[in-house]
């Protein structure tokens, strides 16, 4: 068994606390909540992870905050630590009354994604709350938010449910995908498994009331989930990975058809 690495550990610990009273001085008060997401937050990094902060406040210093003296001293510790070969993400800056707002919609049921150009599934406010490593919460707001999903929402997952098991119904009937594969149309189909992918990874998270990882992991954490369709992550190993000649395209189609049929076995269980 390998011992972890004490010293890229220290180095790490050292990262968080130079950079968190930094970040945290972004706030017009001096005193921004602050926490590690993605990966990281999640416990599930490894040596191709950067270092994504949030930093959350009710207004930041400005009225153009790249200007101010505090993102200066931000910007110079960063790229002192890039240059010891600590990739970091920058931090984004949100407010509290933006994060309640959303949160409480996601909770209530109202499941939308929003669109940004680093995402690809959309970002999911609650996997990002639930999972992010808290580095400084002098109100206790952070706290306060993982406690609040510490046990999945069911209005959550009613909604989750709904919305993807409608996509997958569709597609698993529609003559359309037929005709695509035998038609070998590409790029329609390559954007299809992600859509499927998708779906099917979203209602099996809901079915766990478990949160939807986001962009990444999403197989080796689904592997830890108790309800899964038979040899779930191998299945879908194979799907994602089927080629593009005529016959795997078809057995891909297959493939998906018999997993959304195990899946609703699951669904109605």
């Amino acid at each position: 068994m390998l011992e972890p690495d004490t010293g890229a550990l220290d180095r790490e610990a050292d990262l968080i606390a130079t950079m968190t009273p930094l970040i945290a001085d972004l706030a017009e008060n001096g005193n921004g909540a602050v926490a590690l997401a993605g990966s990281r937050g999640k416990g599930r990094s490894d040596e191709q992870s950067d270092y994504d902060f949030r930093v959350y406040a009710d207004a930041y210093r400005g009225p153009d905050i790249r200007q101010t003296e505090q993102w200066q001293r931000f910007e110079r510790a960063m790229r002192e630590w890039e240059a010891r070969g600590f990739r970091m993400d920058g931090v984004w800056m949100r407010s509290y009354a933006g994060v309640r707002r959303d949160l409480d919609a996601w909770i209530g049921g109202a499941a939308v994604p929003k669109t940004f150009e680093w995402t690809i599934w959309g970002y999911h406010l609650p996997t990002d709350l639930a999972n992010q490593q808290i580095t400084f919460d002098p109100e206790g707001v952070l706290r306060g938010w993982k406690q609040q999903l510490a046990v999945y929402p069911e209005e959550l997952a009613t909604s989750v449910l709904q919305q993807y098991w409608e996509v997958l119904q569709y597609w698993a009937q529609d003559y359309h995908y037929e005709s695509k594969v035998a038609r070998r149309d590409l790029v329609f189909l390559v954007g299809l498994t992600g859509k499927l992918a998708n779906a099917i990874l979203q209602v099996v998270f809901a079915l766990n009331r478990a949160y939807f990882p986001g962009d990444g992991w999403n197989l080796p954490m689904a592997a830890e989930l108790k309800r899964l369709p038979p040899d779930f992550v191998s299945r879908m190993t194979s799907i994602l990975s089927a080629g593009s000649d005529a016959d795997a395209l078809k057995r891909q189609r297959q493939d998906f058809i018999a997993m959304i049929a195990d899946l609703e076995l699951l669904v109605a269980a």
